[in-house]
């Protein structure tokens, strides 16, 4: 089962949990001109691997296998997307896949749309993060 951690939650997990990571399953696009989550503050570095493919939008069949590469079952695995909808997909397919300890960041790394079409409440208005 995967639940649903709002940012303070996950950065608690992240800090407290010495068997904690982090994914962010957005595309290489968004990493490379949006921006990352910094984790050094808590020792740790993000993980990266795409949900979907850029540019074609194509599934990444080797999610799970990426994903989990070095990762044991029981370590607990936070997953990060834009706004929490990739996400929510991505920890239920490591949830399937035997995953137990799986949590969807449920603000994302921008947020929601306000009505001026801008993403807002995400992880980049509140926690560390850096752009290349």
């Amino acid at each position: 089962m995967v639940s649903e951690l709002s940012l303070g939650q996950a950065w608690t997990v992240l800090s407290s949990n010495e068997r904690s990571v982090m994914i962010d399953c957005r595309t290489v696009a968004e990493w490379n001109f949006v921006g990352l989550p910094d984790l050094r503050a808590v020792g740790k570095e993000i993980r990266t691997v795409e949900w979907v493919r850029y540019p074609d939008g194509a599934p990444n069949v080797d999610f799970v296998a990426q994903a989990t590469e070095g990762i044991d079952p029981g370590d607990t695995v936070l997953l990060l997307c834009r706004s929490g909808a990739r996400s929510r997909a991505a920890a239920q397919a490591l949830a399937a896949a035997g995953y137990g300890d799986v949590h969807n960041v449920t603000a994302g790394f921008e947020g929601d749309l306000d009505g001026s079409g801008h993403r807002h409440g995400g992880w980049k208005d509140s926690l560390p993060w850096v752009q290349s």
